[in-house]
């Protein structure tokens, strides 16, 4: 089957038109709305090595660093729970046959990016695949912090590493049977733009994707 261009974009113009304005008007979420019994901050990959150098930083991510650092100060003023993802691959990574060779062990390109880590006050994981999900220290994690079922997800890559990581855990809890809220800011997740992986465009449609699978998608997070 081939696609053709021209009808694809037809047919698709008023679908693009709603989701666009169902992001648009996304409303914001107030932190002090949230229980601080139930509730996380999860950072995904806010590393050098996708914020400031190699082959796979952009300087489209470095523009949601402001409001990562003041939702992390604010979390940790409430004393909420949060951890921190940072991707990080030995060299014979089997992902690196999809991606080129980013985050090694021991580089400045694995860490966490100093404004963030001027803050502070989170756990660090490591993670070896695009789902930090996956990670046994993840689920170490999640039963040392048994009441939480509320969740911010913010970070990068919007369209790889957050939507994996926020339907694994949504779908997680639904096998359990057990209610969670996962909640994702625009204004806090970010992707690259490279040849035809057009960010602005890849953003929308996982936020998208993201929407119709459960994930809440709000603005931002307002003190």
């Amino acid at each position: 089957m081939k696609y053709d261009l021209k009808a694809l974009l037809k047919s698709s113009e008023a679908s693009l038109t709603q989701i666009v304005d169902i992001l648009n008007t996304a409303p914001s979420l107030m932190l002090q709305s949230l229980e601080s019994s139930n509730t996380a901050i999860i950072i995904v990959d806010m590393v050098n090595g996708f914020v400031k150098e190699g082959p796979m930083s952009s300087p489209r991510i470095q523009t949601i660093i402001p409001a990562i650092r003041e939702l992390m100060t604010q979390a940790k003023e409430k004393k909420l729970p949060m951890l921190a993802f940072a991707d990080s691959h030995n060299e014979s990574s089997i992902e690196f046959a999809a991606y080129p060779p980013h985050c090694l062990v021991g580089t400045s390109e694995s860490e966490i990016v100093d404004e963030l880590k001027e803050v502070g006050g989170y756990e660090l994981v490591l993670k070896g695949s695009t789902n930090g999900f996956l990670e046994p220290a993840f689920h170490n994690w999640l039963k040392e912090h048994p009441t939480i079922e509320q969740f911010i997800v913010v970070g990068d890559c919007t369209d790889i590493c957050v939507e994996q990581f926020v339907l694994t855990l949504k779908t997680y809890f639904t096998t359990l049977n057990r209610p969670s809220r996962i909640i994702v800011p625009i204004n806090s997740v970010e992707k690259y733009d490279l040849g035809v992986h057009a960010g602005d465009f890849m953003n929308v449609m996982a936020l998208y994707k993201m929407h119709m699978n459960g994930i809440e998608i709000v603005r931002e997070i307002t003190n």
